[in-house]
């Protein structure tokens, strides 16, 4: 069986392999709270980080070189309902190896990776906000990866207050928050009142967790309290991996997508989540639960990382896609 050279899956490379890199370092993330708070010495988080960094750099790069060699292809990509919100993906990796970075004590690369990620992300946002109030949109093309563009500025405040002015991640934080919940009653409004997402697209719906878990921690690390409004976002958190969890009969169908990287930063979100619970309330319980969630998105992400490379070993990962 003949593969396609590489010059011709380049125009193919997929802007969705992005969420690799946010699983992927949410992983690393998961790991390094996991080594401090059951006191492991192995640096595996940090040695996955820096894998992380490495295989983001590739991915923009040959991402570059698709915009450069093959620009119908990539403009294609940014006129895609779906695809589009998959560029503020890269400022949000941005921002979350500020984050990871930050966690290791590596504020100076910290620092750097967030001032690249926050006005890139604004950028982006403003851009499909102005697409989205400007151009038609049909109600059967949204799904939750439009929420991607929304949990970045929430990201912006984990590693913001530490190296950034606070009142800039406040700003971040409040754009973020309000168009999450009114995102959420759009689809909300989807998937009760219209036909069911195509079956690739729901690995997507594991996003659903991200913006109530990272949101949860952004709050705690603004206001340095577990305050009601803190605890109304960590347990809408955990509402919402367990309707998910309920839903496993219909995500054990879906046949092998890039979506299913859809499960693996949610996840780690929702981990981490779980650390800070157990940090700031000093429940015991939450510490397991954060210790047993680390081993699952270990292991998801596992499983989905070995299909991914095993299908790009066999060519069926830049490819045209419907």
């Amino acid at each position: 069986m003949s593969h396609p050279t590489p010059d011709a899956r380049l125009p193919h490379f997929p802007i969705p392999l992005m969420a690799t890199v946010m699983g992927l370092t949410g992983l690393s993330v998961v790991f390094m709270k996991f080594q401090h708070v059951f006191h492991m010495t192995v640096p595996i988080g940090q040695g996955l980080l820096y894998a992380v960094t490495a295989w983001f750099g590739f991915l923009l790069l040959m991402y570059g070189a698709k915009v450069l060699r093959h620009r119908e292809q990539a403009a294609k990509d940014w006129r895609h309902p779906v695809r589009v919100n998959f560029f503020p993906a890269i400022s949000i990796c941005f921002l979350l190896l500020a984050i990871a970075y930050g966690e290791m004590g590596r504020w100076d690369i910290s620092r750097v990776m967030w001032w690249i990620g926050a006005p890139l992300h604004l950028i982006l946002l403003l851009h499909i906000l102005y697409r989205w109030f400007h151009q038609p949109q049909k109600v059967l093309a949204f799904n939750p990866a439009w929420f991607i563009p929304v949990v970045g500025p929430v990201l912006v405040p984990v590693a913001g207050v530490t190296v950034a002015p606070v009142e800039i991640s406040w700003f971040f934080f409040a754009a973020g928050l309000v168009y999450w919940i009114v995102l959420l009653s759009v689809f909300l409004n989807r998937v009760l009142f219209h036909e069911p997402m195509a079956k690739k697209l729901l690995p997507t719906l594991f996003i659903l967790i991200a913006p109530p878990a990272v949101g949860f921690i952004a709050y705690v690390k603004l206001t340095g309290s577990l305050d009601p409004f803190a605890r109304i976002l960590f347990h809408f958190g955990i509402f919402t991996f367990l309707m998910l969890l309920t839903m496993a009969d219909q995500f054990r169908k879906v046949p092998f997508f890039v979506s299913w990287w859809a499960y693996t930063f949610p996840l780690a979100a929702f981990t981490l989540s779980n650390y800070m619970m157990f940090k700031m309330s000093g429940l015991v319980f939450f510490k397991y639960l954060a210790g047993g969630m680390t081993g699952v998105t270990a292991l998801v992400i596992l499983i989905v990382l070995v299909i991914t490379i095993r299908v790009a070993v066999r060519g069926g990962i830049c490819v045209p896609e419907d």
